[in-house]
């Protein structure tokens, strides 16, 4: 536990639990508690930060992927194999990422998420059509796509830039497999679990996780994201579709901050 005061330590573990809600009902958490953790830390070398973030970050992922997969119609085996797509993708754009300017990437995902957010709101039924209204069925082939195009793409984005990742991954699972936003919340979980893990499992090999004061944070993330998914769950495509456009503007506000500061 690196020396901080109380005062600090409080807001970090409110700043956990908050983040651990927002993950678990539309994902982009991390625009919460990674710059918390910056913030909080000033002193902390970057690593360990992020190493820090991970290991919080799985806990309260793992939680609402258990709730959710115990009450919503998750399809477990997909999941995984999309999320092994992007742990794979992920690690592909990691290697590239230095070779990328930030600075070039940032406009080109605002204009994209203003793009989203733009569909969201004029395309009212999107994601709300419960379980078998209507719904193309699930083929070999959107399957694929899924893995290739929402595994390895968006995991490739994880690992190259990384802001937003569980925002497109629900989005992407929506269009793709057209889930409704409830069950693709779900889905992007499970996925966000095993991404998670590969990332953390790094950090800790080089010894760049803070564990214990990852595992006081990780109490608040684990309530934060056990509490966000029984709210989606039981408010429904509607509710989710709210938060996902606060989270969107949010996130794209933060990139024109990044941007132009």
């Amino acid at each position: 536990m690196p020396d901080i005061t109380l005062t600090t330590l409080v807001l970090l573990c409110l700043a956990a639990l908050v983040a651990g809600w927002i993950d678990a009902v539309v994902g982009g958490g991390g625009l919460l508690l990674l710059p918390a953790l910056l913030l909080g830390l000033p002193q902390v070398p970057a690593a360990q930060v992020l190493g820090t973030n991970k290991a919080v970050a799985i806990v309260g992922t793992s939680g609402a992927a258990v709730t959710y997969v115990r009450k919503a119609p998750v399809k477990v085996g997909t999941a995984v194999r999309i999320g092994l797509a992007a742990l794979a993708g992920s690690m592909g754009g990691a290697f590239f990422a230095a070779g990328i300017s930030n600075d070039v990437l940032r406009p080109v995902i605002m204009v994209v998420l203003l793009g989203v957010a733009a569909f969201v709101m004029l395309r009212p039924s999107f994601g709300t059509r419960p379980e078998g209204a209507d719904r193309p069925p699930l083929t070999r082939a959107r399957i694929v796509t899924a893995i290739v195009v929402v595994g390895g793409g968006i995991g490739f984005y994880d690992g190259l830039f990384g802001p937003g990742t569980g925002t497109f991954l629900v989005l992407a699972l929506t269009a793709v497999l057209h889930l409704d936003l409830v069950t693709a919340s779900a889905t992007a979980k499970i996925v966000n679990v095993c991404t998670n893990a590969g990332a953390l499992a790094m950090f800790a090999y080089q010894g760049h996780v803070m564990w214990l004061l990852a595992a006081v944070m990780a109490v608040f993330n684990l309530a934060g994201g056990m509490v966000g998914a029984r709210m989606a769950l039981s408010k429904g495509a509607e509710f989710v579709r709210g938060v996902l456009l606060v989270v969107v503007f949010s996130l794209v506000a933060k990139l024109a901050f990044d941007q132009w500061s």
